[in-house]
C-alpha cells in the first residue's frame, strides 16, 4: 500500500526567529520591509502580514522586529527532515516549508497511520515546530491536503472527492493567474477540473495539469530522496545566555531528535555521544564545556539517553553562561538485530538492566559502579580487580578464570585471610571444623610471592560451611590454616 504524509510547517519564520511566539511577546518579522509573519500579541495589536514596516510600529511601537533569514529557514526544515527520518527512509522535500514523507512501509512498524502521525506531530513538538498533516496515496494529494489545513484520504476515490474541494491558490503557478480565475468562476480544484484541459494548458502552462494528473494518481512522480550525512554533527544556536539546566536538555532534545533520524537512516546504534555547551565568544571567550556519555549498550532510542542527560546536566558545574549546543555522535556500531526469543527473560531483558546501569553511573558516577574484572592468577585474592562498567570483558579472560572440573568457589571472599587456631590438631572457628571435601591444590604467585596452598571445604557443628586452607611451607613442619571464604 503506497502511502504518503505531506507535512507543512506553519509559522516557521515566527519559529525560527521568534521561538516564544506563542507567548505574550509581540515580534514580528520582515521581508524587504514588508510584514511576513507576526505573533499572537501582534495580532491583536492589529499588525497583519502584508503592512509595512512603517504601519506596523505605528500599531505596536515596542514590537520586536526580526528580518527573515532564508538560510536559517532551509537549517531548520533539514532538522526536522532528518529527525523524519526515523519513521521512514524515503523523506523528499517539498515546495514551500514542507515535506513528503513516503509511509507506506512503516505503517505496520508503528501500529497504523493514526499513530505514526502522533509521533510524527510528537518529534515536531519536540523540535520546537508546528505543522500540519495530510494524508493521501500520492505525494502531491498529501501536500494539498496539508497546505489546506489537514487531511486524510487514505483511497484514491477519497481523495480525488477532497481535492475537488480545495481552493485553486493551493497550486503555486495558478498564483499568478488568481484574477482571472476569480473573473470565470473558477475558485475550487473541482471547477478547474471541469476546464477543456487545452485551453488551461494554453492559458496556465502545462505545468498545473502535471500536478493535477500527479495528486489524483494518473502520472507517476520523481522525487529527490533526503541522504543522510556519512557522520553527525549538530548545532543549535541558542536564543540567549542560558544557565539553566531545564533549559539546555529541552534544546538537547532537538539535537537528540535529528540523531535518531540519522541514526536510523543508517541503521546505526550509538554507543558514545558528546554535547559541547558553546559559551560566549570575543573577549570574554571561553571553550565549550564537553559532555560525554559512554553507553555499556549501544542504542538507537531517545528516551534513554535523554535520562542519561538529565542526571549529567543536573550535576554539571558551567564556567559561563551557554549560546550554543553541538551534539556529536563519534562512536556508533550497526544496529544489531531484534531479539528471536520466544518468551521474555525472568527479571528483565539484559536491555533493561544495562539501561538501570547507565542511569547509576549517570547518577553516581563511573568510579562508584564497578564491575568483576577477572585476572590471569589463580590466587584467588588477586584472581579479580573491579573496573569502571564501560570497560569491555571479553568471554576468553572470563573462562580463563572458571576453575578446573567446575569445583565450588565461596559466596563470599574474604579480603584477607584470617588465621584459625588449632584444637586437638584440627582448625577452629567458633566450633570444630570437619573437613568434607578432598584437597584442590593451588600453587601460584612468582618469586617471592609464591603461594602453594591445600584448600577444603570445612563444616562447622551450626551446619555452616566454609573455604579454609592449609598453608604449605617447603622445609617447616608448622601446619598453618586459615579462613578464606563463606559458603552462602
Amino acid at each position: 500500500m503506497r502511502l504518503w504524509i505531506g507535512l507543512y510547517l506553519t509559522r516557521l519564520p515566527l519559529e525560527v526567529f521568534c521561538p516564544n511566539w506563542s507567548a505574550d511577546q509581540c515580534s514580528v518579522v520582515l521581508e524587504q520591509e514588508g510584514v511576513l509573519a507576526v505573533s499572537r500579541r501582534a495580532h491583536q495589536m492589529g499588525v497583519r502580514p502584508g503592512m509595512r514596516r512603517s504601519g506596523a510600529l505605528m500599531l505596536a511601537p515596542e514590537a520586536r522586529m526580526h528580518e527573515r533569514a532564508p538560510q536559517q529557514e532551509q537549517e531548520a526544515l533539514h532538522a526536522v527532515a532528518m529527525a523524519m527520518l526515523q519513521y521512514t527512509p524515503q523523506v523528499a522535500p517539498g515546495d514551500g516549508a514542507s515535506l513528503l514523507l513516503d509511509v507506506g512501509a512503516s505503517l505496520r512498524l508503528f501500529g497504523g497511520i493514526r499513530r505514526l502521525c502522533r509521533l510524527v506531530q510528537e518529534s515536531l513538538r519536540k523540535l520546537g515546530f508546528t505543522g500540519v498533516l495530510g494524508v493521501a496515496p500520492t505525494a502531491r494529494g498529501a501536500w494539498l491536503l496539508a497546505c489546506a489545513g489537514g487531511g486524510r484520504a487514505l483511497k484514491l476515490e477519497s481523495l480525488q472527492r477532497a481535492l475537488q474541494r480545495l481552493p485553486v491558490a493551493l497550486l503555486p503557478p495558478l498564483q499568478r493567474h488568481q484574477r482571472w480565475l476569480d473573473g470565470i468562476g473558477c475558485l475550487s480544484i473541482g471547477d478547474l477540473l471541469r476546464l477543456p484541459r487545452p485551453g488551461l494548458q494554453r492559458r496556465c502552462g502545462g505545468e498545473v495539469l502535471e500536478m493535477l494528473d500527479a495528486a489524483q494518481g494518473l502520472a507517476p512522480e520523481m522525487h529527490q530522496w533526503l541522504a543522510a550525512p556519512p557522520s553527525f554533527r549538530a548545532r543549535l544556536e541558542l536564543f540567549g545566555r542560558i544557565d539553566n539546566t531545564d533549559l539546555l536538555l529541552a534544546g538537547a532534545c532537538r539535537l537528540l531528535q535529528q540523531m535518531t533520524g540519522w541514526l536510523c537512516a543508517h541503521q546505526f546504534a550509538v554507543l558514545r555521544i558528546r554535547l559541547l555547551l558553546e559559551h560566549e565568544r570575543g573577549r570574554a571567550a571561553c571553550p565549550p564545556t564537553p559532555l560525554d556519555i559512554v553507553l555499556a549498550e549501544a542504542t538507537w532510542r531517545e528516551d534513554h539517553i535523554v535520562r542519561l542527560l538529565k542526571e549529567r546536566l543536573a550535576k554539571l558545574e558551567l564556567p559561563a553562561p551557554a549560546i550554543g549546543l553541538v551534539l556529536e555522535a563519534p562512536e556508533v556500531e550497526p544496529m544489531a538485530p531484534l531479539s528471536d526469543s520466544l518468551f521474555p527473560e525472568p527479571g528483565g531483558s539484559p536491555q533493561e538492566r544495562q539501561r538501570l546501569f547507565e542511569v547509576l553511573v549517570a547518577r553516581l558516577g563511573a568510579e562508584n559502579v564497578l564491575q568483576a574484572f577477572p585476572k590471569a592468577d589463580h590466587r584467588p585474592e588477586v584472581a579479580n580487580r573491579w573496573v569502571p562498567l564501560h570497560e569491555k570483558v571479553r568471554p576468553a579472560d572470563v573462562a580463563a578464570q572458571l576453575p578446573p572440573r567446575n569445583l565450588p568457589r565461596p559466596a563470599f571472599l574474604l579480603p584477607k585471610p584470617i588465621a584459625l587456631l588449632l584444637r586437638d590438631h584440627r582448625p577452629y572457628y567458633g566450633s570444630r571444623l570437619r573437613m568434607v571435601s578432598t584437597a584442590e591444590r593451588i600453587e601460584a604467585g612468582w618469586w617471592s610471592q609464591t603461594q602453594s596452598r591445600d584448600y577444603f571445604i570445612a563444616e562447622g557443628e551450626d551446619h555452616a560451611y566454609y573455604w579454609v586452607y592449609r598453608e604449605r611451607s617447603p622445609g617447616s613442619e608448622d601446619i598453618r590454616w586459615f579462613l578464606h571464604g563463606l559458603f552462602a
